[in-house]
């Protein structure tokens, strides 16, 4: 698959979902998907940076688990009517206007 946008990956999510996956799940379901994906996300990041060890049936890509929070992501976003480019786009002008001077000077980010 080539590069695609925010907008083509809610698009294909859609139609994913409308042919294979039948529907949505309701948005209760969805945020207890999204919960158990970041927690896969966490249990492979503080095996692999942290101070645990994976487990021999537990070797997981973080790629895989990335995409999987993602998925769920768009899913909520579609069923929501929320479009995630313009959403995107809004906040890092958010976070660009607000935090243009913070980090430059919190001490604790200076070396």
């Amino acid at each position: 698959m080539s590069q695609i946008t925010i907008k083509q990956s809610q698009k294909i999510v859609d139609d994913w979902i409308k042919s294979i996956g039948v529907r949505y799940f309701s948005e209760m379901t969805q945020l207890a998907q999204l919960t158990e994906e970041v927690g896969e996300v966490a249990r492979i990041i503080s095996r692999t940076y942290g101070d645990q060890s994976f487990k021999k049936s537990e070797e997981k890509k973080l790629s895989d688990e990335l995409a999987d929070v993602l998925f769920v992501l768009i899913c909520i976003a579609n069923q929501t009517g929320i479009d995630l480019t313009e959403a995107f786009q809004k906040n890092m002008d958010k976070k660009t206007n607000r935090d243009k001077d913070r980090h430059k000077n919190n001490l604790k980010l200076k070396e």
